[in-house]
């Protein structure tokens, strides 16, 4: 089963400004320090650009884990899409869509994700995952949204 999540940010920065914090590896990085993220392959510091991959090693659930997402689709600076190719997630697809309103932006993050458990996945995707990773989403966008 598929499970979607959705977050609206409102940035202070420029629609092109909130595209580039979103993709930068180092904000991301200094995002996620609760979760001890950190890039360890592939693109690991800047900016992150189509096409490109970066593999991240995080705790999560007490657990350590290791995703490695590529950028699917972009069209600076209104979208950009990454996908997991490697990790724990049966499916994982994240759009960062960026909308100018007045001096700043939007920032709208849509995630799609199925887990890899079966029967019981359904219950943990919605009960468990949705809300950690709308929880974790709205974290990062909190660090941007001042960065």
């Amino acid at each position: 089963m598929t499970v979607y999540v959705e977050c609206t940010t409102p940035m202070a920065a420029s629609r092109a400004e909130a595209f580039d914090l979103a993709r930068s590896i180092d904000a991301h990085t200094g995002s996620m320090a609760r979760s001890r993220e950190q890039a360890i392959a592939g693109t690991t510091t800047g900016l992150i650009s189509l096409g490109e991959e970066v593999a991240w090693r995080a705790w999560h659930f007490g657990l350590p884990l290791r995703m490695t997402s590529r950028i699917s689709e972009m069209a600076a600076p209104h979208y950009f899409v990454d996908e997991q190719v490697k990790g724990p997630f049966r499916h994982f697809r994240h759009v960062h869509e960026f909308t100018d309103v007045g001096e700043g932006s939007i920032m709208t993050d849509r995630i799609e994700f199925s887990a890899p458990f079966g029967l019981l996945g359904r219950a943990v995707e919605k009960l468990v995952l949705a809300r950690y990773l709308k929880r974790l989403i709205e974290e990062r966008n909190r660090y941007l949204a001042v960065a």
